[in-house]
């Protein structure tokens, strides 16, 4: 059964996702996929999401691999364990993709760039008006920000805490939405958005 199409909404079709405190318990670089465990509640919101028509996308910097902490097949293995984890609640990401850049190397992936933002439109033809960015930091807010998305939203897992609390002249501009969960973060967007 389709879900529900409110014509006075917008269209809601993509969503961005971090991953380290927003799918999963944050581990400083992490890099070990024995330690990979989804957050609460993470596997019901995307499926919930998923049914509704959304399409998943995973945007991830990982400086651990442009500092040296861990090589790039590291960030591999752990993302196929991810996939893994999701797969048995019937979850699917559309495509992920990876800053391995590190603060201060000047590349134009590492959120909050936009860089993984071109690339998403240059592979699956994205529109800024129909996605929405969640994550853990005021860099994922940012990075919605600075790509125009239809919304930003700050999850308080993670380092959502703490980033919430950062002085005002060092952040971007505030999320939409501040959200204990992700799991509040999806019905949320059921209320701001048509989804699907």
């Amino acid at each position: 059964m389709s879900p529900p199409r409110f014509p006075d909404r917008p269209r809601l079709r993509n969503i961005l996702l971090d991953r380290d405190g927003t799918l999963i318990r944050e581990c400083n670089y992490l890099h070990d996929p024995d330690e990979v465990r989804l957050l609460p509640g993470v596997p019901r919101a995307l499926d919930s999401l998923q049914r509704a028509g959304c399409r998943l996308f995973l945007l991830t910097n990982q400086s651990g691999i442009g500092r040296g902490y861990f090589p790039e097949t590291d960030y591999l293995a752990v993302q196929d364990r991810l996939l893994e984890l999701l797969d048995a609640h019937g979850v699917t990401l559309t495509d992920t993709l990876h800053c391995p850049h590190t603060p201060d190397a000047g590349c134009s992936c590492r959120k909050p760039k936009t860089g993984m933002w071109t690339e998403l439109v240059s592979r699956h033809r994205l529109h800024p008006e129909e996605s929405v960015m969640i994550g853990d930091k005021m860099a994922d807010v940012g990075f919605a920000r600075n790509a125009g998305l239809a919304a930003a939203v700050l999850v308080l897992t993670g380092h959502g805490k703490k980033e919430r609390c950062k002085p005002a002249d060092h952040q971007a501009p505030p999320p939409d939405f501040v959200a204990p969960n992700l799991e509040l973060t999806a019905r949320w967007l059921t209320t701001r958005f048509s989804l699907g």
